[in-house]
């Protein structure tokens, strides 16, 4: 049974308390429980721990390191460690869940597989709905299709990733499963603890957003012989908007960091979860 995978998921924050309140929500409201959920923090705000000291959420654990700068993946080794499950699932802490996403991720879980799914941007008009109560994640989800000239008016992103689909339907089984899929985005996929921590983790050298937690994780998985398969539409999320938090120079910084790895096929990271020596890894 899908509900004998014992499961942690991994949210990574920082400061946005009103987007983790409808996270949490949506991920106490999933059609197969969670075991264990680790609130990620980049940072240590005043905020974020009055909210979480405030809940009653049985085996929620809150990881804040010291803020200074962007250090996600560093964030994100330590609820790896911190993690007392067998399978993880990573998402961000500005995307709510479809009621069926978890069910949808264990669905195609298996130790040596990636499941790797998308993401639904929403406009402003959709993302203040939810934050005001006037819109559950539920009724959204459930109207989806109905919405579409609403969504697109108010410049929704990736329509098409919000659209569910049973993991058992021929849709899924015979066409969104057997595409082949390039890459994983940070916000939505799962793992086996073990595959994982066999390529040690994310890779601390990457001190500014983009490429070091979904681009640079995904090939190193490939090149280590994991499979990343799809869970497209099967493991939906919604992305609350918000304004852009970083532009161009740190995608050129971080691609000579990726190009200098994928040069030496080095799959395994010096700097992740354990701390190697260079001339010992791959």
């Amino acid at each position: 049974m899908l509900s004998d995978i014992k499961t942690t998921i991994i949210i990574s924050v920082y400061k946005n308390v009103k987007a983790l309140e409808l996270v949490l929500d949506s991920i106490l409201n999933q059609s197969i429980k969670i075991d264990e959920i680790i609130v990620s923090e980049d940072g240590n705000s005043d905020e974020m721990r009055v909210f979480i000291d405030s809940l009653n959420i049985p085996n929620l654990i809150h990881l804040t390191q010291e803020d200074l700068g962007w250090r996600k993946n560093i964030a994100l080794n330590r609820s790896i460690k911190k993690a007392s499950n067998e399978y993880l699932i990573f998402i961000d802490g500005d995307v709510v869940l479809h009621e069926k996403f978890v069910e949808g991720h264990l669905s195609c879980a298996k130790p040596g597989r990636v499941c790797a799914g998308k993401r639904v941007e929403l406009g402003q008009g959709y993302t203040q709905k939810l934050y005001d109560k006037e819109l559950s994640i539920k009724e959204l989800s459930n109207s989806f299709l109905r919405r579409v000239i609403s969504l697109h008016k108010d410049n929704v992103r990736h329509y098409e990733d919000g659209i569910y689909v049973k993991p058992t339907s021929f849709i899924f089984k015979h066409f969104i499963a057997k595409k082949n899929i390039n890459y994983l985005i940070g916000c939505n996929f799962s793992c086996f603890k073990k595959d994982i921590v066999a390529i040690n983790g994310f890779d601390e050298d990457y001190k500014l957003p983009a490429i070091g937690e979904d681009v640079d994780i995904n090939w190193r998985f490939r090149a280590s012989g994991t499979e990343v398969v799809s869970c497209r539409n099967i493991a939906n999320v919604y992305h609350l908007w918000h304004k852009k938090g970083f532009g161009n120079n740190e995608g050129e910084i971080n691609n000579k960091i990726l190009k200098k790895n994928l040069d030496a096929n080095r799959y395994v990271c010096i700097n992740g979860l354990e701390k190697l020596n260079e001339g010992a890894v791959k």
